[in-house]
């Protein structure tokens, strides 16, 4: 007999499926095409010019700002965030915010939604532990109630409104590279590559940079602060989650704005909320104290 949680998951497992199927196939055949064809500056510039900014969305908005609260923001800075994050398709603002905040409730043990550490110690179970930290848990049969974890969120009319135009968002996402392309090459053809490779192939890789830091940053870097999880910093994946793989450092300190706790570690996503803090878009930035002065860190 079916019943509502059955129906919804199993619709929860169909989006997830176009979530995840849709850009590796856009992924597949661009490359293919690519590799007959080449690429040309058109679509890595279409490429580029849309992952940034969408990088940015799910990193400086829906994981420091609507998860983690690390600065205020007015309306406009708001719909902005909640726009370019969506257009990522990694889920709603609400769902994307909500994971998350569980994730820190229970990182690294029972009720952490994407954890790779509770799979076995064997390297099958450690496999099998990356696969589902990656992706695998967009497939769980496990329902929870997600949204006790953003009340303040709910509450917030314009972010509600927001993530109820969800695939709006993401259909902008694909439209705007898509027309750019046609413009710019004056032409169909111009048109399905700015889709391709400012569309599908820009949203498998940012999956790719978000989702290893789920899995890979939980097995695998350097440990700056003696966390009670296994979180790590991950340097490899620096540049492409834009300042989220140094994911030892945000555990340690999971209220601030930025994640470069050395000199030398980049963090993209701190530089443009800095660059908004200064533009008057932003404000209350919560940052670390001065260097050398007295810092408390806050273990998660």
């Amino acid at each position: 007999m079916r019943t509502p949680e059955s129906g919804a998951t199993r619709l929860e497992r169909r989006l997830a499926v176009v979530t995840v199927g849709a850009p590796a196939l856009g992924f597949v055949v661009a490359v293919a095409i690519a590799a007959q064809q080449g690429i040309g500056g058109l679509e890595l510039g279409l490429l580029l010019g849309m992952y940034l900014p969408t990088a940015f969305g799910i990193e400086a908005g829906f994981h420091r700002y609507f998860s983690h609260r690390a600065f205020r923001a007015g309306p406009a800075t708001t719909c902005l965030l909640a726009v370019l994050g969506s257009m990522a398709a990694q889920g709603p603002v609400l769902f994307w915010a909500s994971t998350h905040r569980r994730h820190h409730a229970f990182t690294d043990r029972e009720g952490d939604p994407h954890s790779p550490c509770l799979h076995g110690d064997g390297w099958r179970g450690q496999m099998r532990g990356l696969w589902h930290a990656h992706v695998g848990w967009l497939f769980a049969h496990e329902r929870r109630d997600w949204m006790q974890f953003v009340p303040d969120l709910l509450r917030d009319p314009l972010v509600f409104r927001l993530n109820q135009h969800y695939f709006l968002w993401i259909a902008l996402g694909l439209a705007i590279p898509a027309a750019i392309g046609g413009l710019i090459a004056g032409s169909w053809q111009g048109a399905a590559g700015g889709f391709l490779w400012g569309g599908l192939v820009r949203i498998f890789l940012l999956d790719q940079a978000t989702w290893g830091v789920n899995s890979l940053a939980h097995r695998f870097g350097t440990r700056l602060h003696a966390t009670r999880d296994n979180s790590r910093n991950l340097a490899l994946l620096a540049f492409l989650s834009v300042g989220g793989s140094w994911h030892n450092n945000h555990h340690a300190c999971p209220a601030l704005a930025r994640t470069d706790h050395r000199f030398w570690q980049i963090d993209l996503a701190g530089g443009f909320i800095e660059l908004l803090a200064l533009l008057g878009l932003a404000w209350d930035v919560k940052r670390a104290p001065p260097r050398g002065a007295k810092q408390q860190v806050t273990i998660e």
